[in-house]
């Protein structure tokens, strides 16, 4: 077994869920350049989660659509954008009779 190919650099982390206004603090080796004042007092690095445990569909029994990144906006001004275009071009083919 390749003894350095595990991670040796824990330390505690706050994973912070903006959704669902949750967070916990569990060891970790991820990056974080932002801070946190935790429950005890000390100071933490923080990551920001879009989803977890409080806010997933599956552990709380109710579905909610979480539109973190504004993928339904863009969906519907692009479906909105193609109708345009579509209506602009049967304009352009439609013959003009007298």
């Amino acid at each position: 077994m390749n003894k350095s190919l595990h991670p040796t650099d824990y330390r505690l982390v706050v994973f912070l869920d903006e959704a669902a206004k949750f967070s916990f603090l569990t060891k970790s080796t991820v990056a974080s350049n932002e801070t946190i004042v935790w429950e005890d007092g000390n100071k933490y690095p923080v990551v920001k989660i879009h989803i977890s445990s409080a806010s997933h569909p599956f552990f709380t029994g109710e579905e909610k659509i979480i539109d973190t990144e504004g993928r339904v906006d863009r969906f519907a001004a692009k479906m909105k954008a193609a109708k345009e275009h579509k209506e602009k071009l049967a304009k352009k083919t439609t013959v003009k009779t007298k």
